[in-house]
């Protein structure tokens, strides 16, 4: 019995298709994904063969099928050619991978609820923004405004303990390193999540820092730091020597040291994989570094950069980098951003964000997107008042302009994170906005201090918050109805301290009055 609606396909239909087949299911419909399920069945699954392949009209000539024929064993030449004429003619079926019917695939909705019901997925803040709430840690840096705070995204956890907790890297002004424990919210304890305080921060005799000190009068923020994703390294710029410098943050040493800028590094960034770092200079440039790995675990960066990138006449103020769509992008004190590849270092495009004023326009902030958006910060220097004079604009990955947001404070931390965009000003607010609207989804939480630093941790479960007064503060989303309030105690690796004693998310701060 044949079938002419749906032909074997050969090896190499098979090689081409796979890329799309990767490429579709970021934009492939609610429909196709419905009935994907069905199309793995016929072509690698168990409607490949038998009385189910007879049933659904999927039965080919049988020389098409793997393993039907073994060409080597063929003795008569006549007989081996026409069999290879018509494999290459008809081509083969794939190798058959399922036995059973392939599940069909949940839609976004059911993966939500499903999340929402298990025990240990944590609560994405982003589905519950009427719902936040903020709590503040104090201890870390007293007096002194942490400059970098981030739970780095690709930890190794035990699998042996499901409560090991990962670690969390602040910064402060003074240079002093914390890595401190972190666990998030998880429905089987009653506090919001679980902090452990590095003690080292506040001890002179076991303190780490950055070595070596910064160029004098040059303004310490969260873009001179980069934390590795395994957070064993951290990157900084802003040296008087103009060197990126590498710290272990487990020993607390330096141990890499890289002077190929001309002039003081001003901003750095590291890419969604932990491939690759890009750094901003006052001398113009930028420059891609290749970090080394071994054994898959970062080590330091490689001596001399990947890529030397020319284009701007002003100061590089801010970078991002996305290695999986090859763009390297950089904002600069003369109001424009550049786009270029990072295998080869080519220029794109230049971005230009509007502006009407006379003033000189600069580029403090920027943020890339997973699919290519490009967040642009803008302000206009030498503007006395904040009317008018900090604004948000957005660029789809292809460069084209989408639109533009007045701002009501100065930006001094922004991320984006899925599909919304996270910012921290020097008025004390914490603003949540949609990607694609640019407009703010919640009110602003009010900080009552400027912010230094924002970032969100991986699960999307928490906005980390770094004041000037030294004080973290975690927002994450309030207790949910269904939290098992018995299950207060869960042992820790190492440690057998109940979570109440040692959780830092117990004590609340007001983000509803403005200082």
């Amino acid at each position: 019995m044949g079938n002419t609606q749906l032909l074997p396909l050969t090896h190499l239909d098979i090689l081409m298709l796979l890329p799309c087949t990767l490429v579709y299911t970021w934009f492939e419909s609610e429909y196709v994904s419905a009935h994907l399920h069905e199309w793995i069945d016929l072509i690698f699954g168990y409607k490949q063969r038998g009385p189910a392949a007879v049933e659904a009209l999927n039965v080919f000539y049988y020389c098409t099928y793997e393993g039907a024929v073994d060409l080597d064993a063929l003795t008569d030449e006549k007989e081996r050619k026409a069999l290879e004429g018509m494999i290459n003619n008809f081509g083969q079926t794939p190798c058959q991978l399922l036995k059973e019917p392939h599940p069909q695939r949940l839609s976004a909705e059911e993966v939500v609820q499903r999340l929402t019901k298990s025990d240990t997925s944590t609560l994405n803040l982003f589905q519950h923004l009427t719902e936040l709430k903020s709590f503040f840690i104090e201890g870390i840096s007293d007096g002194v405004p942490i400059v970098k705070a981030v739970v780095p995204r690709s930890q190794s956890r035990s699998f042996i303990s499901q409560g090991s907790p990962e670690i969390l890297v602040t910064a402060s002004l003074n240079c002093i390193i914390g890595t401190h424990g972190w666990l998030p919210y998880d429905k089987n304890i009653s506090n919001y999540f679980t902090f452990i305080r590095d003690t080292t921060v506040t001890n002179p005799k076991t303190q780490r820092s950055v070595s070596g000190p910064f160029a004098p009068g040059l303004e310490i923020t969260s873009k001179l730091f980069a934390v590795s994703h395994d957070a064993k390294l951290l990157f900084s710029g802003g040296h008087w020597d103009n060197s990126i410098r590498v710290t272990s943050l487990t020993k607390g040493k330096l141990i890499g040291q890289h002077i190929r800028h001309m002039d003081i590094v001003t901003c750095l960034a590291i890419d969604y994989c932990g491939i690759h770092l890009i750094s901003g200079s006052r001398d113009t440039t930028c420059m891609i570094w290749h970090i080394i790995h071994q054994g898959g675990v970062p080590v330091g960066l490689a001596p001399k950069p990947l890529q030397i990138l020319y284009g701007h006449t002003d100061e590089v103020s801010s970078v991002g980098i996305s290695t999986e769509l090859d763009m390297a992008v950089s904002g600069s004190r003369d109001g424009t951003v550049i786009v270029r590849t990072i295998r080869k270092g080519q220029y794109v495009r230049t971005l230009r964000p509007p502006c009407e004023s006379s003033l000189l326009l600069t580029v403090p902030n920027l943020a890339v997107s997973w699919e290519g958006h490009i967040v642009v910060h803008t302000s206009i220097e030498g503007k006395t008042t904040l009317k008018d004079k900090n604004a948000l604009h957005l660029y789809s990955v292809n460069g084209k302009y989408l639109g533009s947001e007045t701002l009501k404070e100065e930006v001094s931390d922004m991320c984006v994170t899925g599909e919304y965009i996270v910012m921290g000003s020097l008025q004390g607010f914490l603003s949540i906005r949609d990607l694609y609207s640019l407009s703010l989804t919640i009110s602003p939480l009010a900080m009552r201090l400027p912010i230094h630093c924002i970032s969100v941790t991986k699960e999307y479960s928490h906005i980390l918050v770094g004041l000037e007064d030294g004080k973290l503060i975690i927002v994450g989303v309030g207790k949910p109805a269904e939290m098992r309030s018995g299950q207060l105690s869960r042992k820790l690796w190492g440690s057998s301290k109940r979570l109440s004693q040692i959780s830092s998310g117990e004590t609340e701060y007001n983000t509803q009055d403005s200082k």
